[in-house]
């Protein structure tokens, strides 16, 4: 009898057999990862975007040790704590108030009660086909679900959530026109789980001003991207201005921490005590003690380099699979992208629904797969380098994915 629901306790994580076998991992270093018959893989998951430095990096595990050998619980305030509140409010500006959280679906849930308790208001505005975590009010309208792409005129709701058309500038007026209760807008500067949706010019500065205009909140959900393209928030550097972030994955390197950051007035009613918030293992030693290290050496990195290396990388992959007849495009940044089978990327979500081809994804995670690179098989899925991915590792990438498109053109190459 197998005690694991799913043989796995998150979903994502489920991948295809190949060749009959299913995959499970063993260890990870750097760019790699080993499954348990020890074959080796570049890892492009990167714990869905957490692993930025690289896997098991020796300076975070060793702090991170140091925390567990002093005690991962001591229940009362530590010394580790304001340490990574300080460390992590020096990155991101006007929002110098910190809490901690034990992962990005508690830090979404957590900013929607602050930004409730603060308006008086009940509904939280998200974007359809944005995944802003697990929890029941904010899945609602999660990419490939039937709410996420309506129509001009129509607006999925429930009585804490309602919808937005990523992109669609007359859809924010209209929804404001509509309802006078949103307390909030909540928004990934890209709509990464939907593929990597850029913003369209303006597009985010317009739902903050229409937002604030109406006497909402702006929340930034840069549980994935914050951190990504610099030591920092995405959307602030995009010219934003929000009142809260929900921050997490990078700011850890794989070490399960997130964490809400906030304008002090935003924030404050937790300190009085008139906001409730909570949770035994939230900003343990454990977790601070990542976000100190990793924020550290994140400052010390180079991501202009990373980011070029991405970009050559996605040109390159293009340009393979043209080569064998295959027409595909790319979205996003060079250390996070999307790989779409069209020959442009999408602009909005009913786009990306149109372009999804889950076949074809499945197929080039098997392909990848035997060739030793992991990718995720969703036709949502991204591809991740972490600052571990260098030159060499990505030429290793570029010769799997010429194998890949050789092993996918009788299918689908076009006729």
């Amino acid at each position: 009898m197998r005690n694991l629901v799913g043989d796995v306790s998150s979903a994502a994580r489920i991948l295809p057999e190949l060749n009959g076998e299913s995959l499970c991992i063993r260890n990870a270093h750097g760019a790699y990862l080993w499954d348990t018959e020890g074959r080796r893989y570049i890892d492009t998951a990167l714990g869905f975007g957490a692993v930025l430095l690289g896997h098991a990096n020796e300076q975070v595990n060793a702090e991170v040790a140091g925390a567990l050998a002093d005690s991962a619980s001591p229940s009362w305030a530590h010394v580790r704590e304001p340490i990574a509140a300080s460390a992590l409010a020096t990155h991101t500006g006007a929002l110098s108030k910190v809490i901690f959280t034990n992962s990005g679906s508690e830090a979404v849930h957590l900013a929607c009660r602050a930004a409730r308790a603060f308006t008086g208001r009940g509904k939280i505005a998200k974007m359809a086909a944005g995944f802003d975590g697990w929890f029941d009010d904010v899945s609602f309208g999660n990419v490939a679900s039937r709410e996420a792409g309506f129509a001009d005129g129509q607006r999925p709701s429930t009585p804490r959530t309602t919808l937005l058309r990523f992109n669609d500038f007359a859809d924010v007026e209209r929804l404001f026109a509509e309802d006078p209760d949103i307390a909030a807008v909540i928004l990934e500067p890209m709509l990464a789980n939907a593929g990597c949706i850029m913003p369209a010019p303006g597009y985010l500065a317009h739902v903050q001003q229409v937002a604030h205009q109406h006497g909402a909140l702006l929340i930034c959900d840069e549980v994935l991207m914050g951190f990504r393209l610099f030591p920092g928030l995405a959307g602030v550097q995009a010219g934003l201005d929000p009142d809260l972030a929900c921050v997490g994955k990078a700011i850890g390197n794989g070490v399960p921490v997130s964490a809400i950051v906030g304008k002090p007035h935003i924030l404050a009613g937790f300190e009085e005590g008139r906001v409730l918030r909570g949770g035994t293992f939230s900003g343990n030693p454990l977790a601070c003690a990542a976000v100190t290290s990793t924020l550290a050496l994140l400052d010390d990195a180079d991501y202009q380099r990373l980011i070029e290396r991405g970009d050559r990388l996605r040109i390159a992959v293009e340009s393979t699979f043209k080569a064998q007849g295959i027409v595909v495009s790319t979205s996003g940044y060079g250390n996070v992208f999307a790989l779409w089978p069209s020959a442009q990327p999408p602009v909005n979500y009913e786009e990306a629904h149109a372009f999804a081809n889950a076949e074809f994804s499945q197929a080039l995670h098997l392909a990848l797969r035997q060739a030793g690179v992991l990718i995720m098989p969703s036709p949502y899925g991204r591809v991740y380098l972490s600052f571990e991915h260098s030159d060499a590792v990505v030429e290793e990438m570029k010769t799997a994915f010429e194998a890949a498109a050789v092993n996918l053109a009788p299918r689908f190459a076009a006729r």
